[in-house]
């Protein structure tokens, strides 16, 4: 039934982008995909969305539009929180001060421009900050997890009793 929705959805996106190109909106218009996060399977024994590991939390995010150059990939992280101050530089708009996101007009200018890590909070103090190669975790009881992305994309080991990597807890 979830691969059937996801099929049933693209389908959907492929008629609605068919339609604004047979329109006179499409030069002018941005189109921005995004999907819900991803549901753990019994991978280290969860089942659902609650937590706050890579599985969980990552989301497909597509920008598309005039002046965008297509099928490129970004590896840089992202927060759904930045989709609305991105619409407001792409369209020329003010941004209002009290926005906690931040414009990704610059990685889709150039893909390799770096950023910020981003931070996903679930329930009350329990934080992850996702940079581009690490994820930190901090949980409200004090416990810590630390993952190499580059080394362990699907976070078995917690790397965060290593003491050569009190550098990247701290600026995490």
């Amino acid at each position: 039934a979830y691969l059937a929705c996801i099929s049933f959805v693209d389908h959907q996106i492929g008629r609605v982008l068919d339609a604004l190109d047979d329109s006179t909106y499409a030069a002018n218009t941005f189109v921005v995909l995004w999907s819900d996060h991803g549901w753990a399977l019994g991978e280290k024994q969860r089942w659902a969305k609650r937590s706050l590991w890579e599985r969980s939390t990552r989301v497909p995010l597509i920008i598309a539009g005039p002046g965008i150059t297509g099928g490129r990939r970004c590896d840089q992280p992202a927060g759904l929180i930045d989709i609305y101050p991105t619409l407001c530089e792409l369209c020329g708009l003010s941004q209002p001060k009290q926005l906690e996101g931040h414009s990704l007009t610059a990685q889709l200018e150039d893909v390799t421009n770096k950023r910020s890590p981003v931070v996903t909070t679930f329930y009350r103090n329990n934080h992850a900050v996702r940079s581009q190669h690490w994820r930190y975790i901090r949980y409200l009881d004090g416990s810590e997890e630390l993952y190499d992305h580059r080394n362990d994309p699907h976070e078995w080991r917690n790397l965060v009793a290593r003491l050569d990597h009190r550098k990247v807890i701290t600026e995490h």
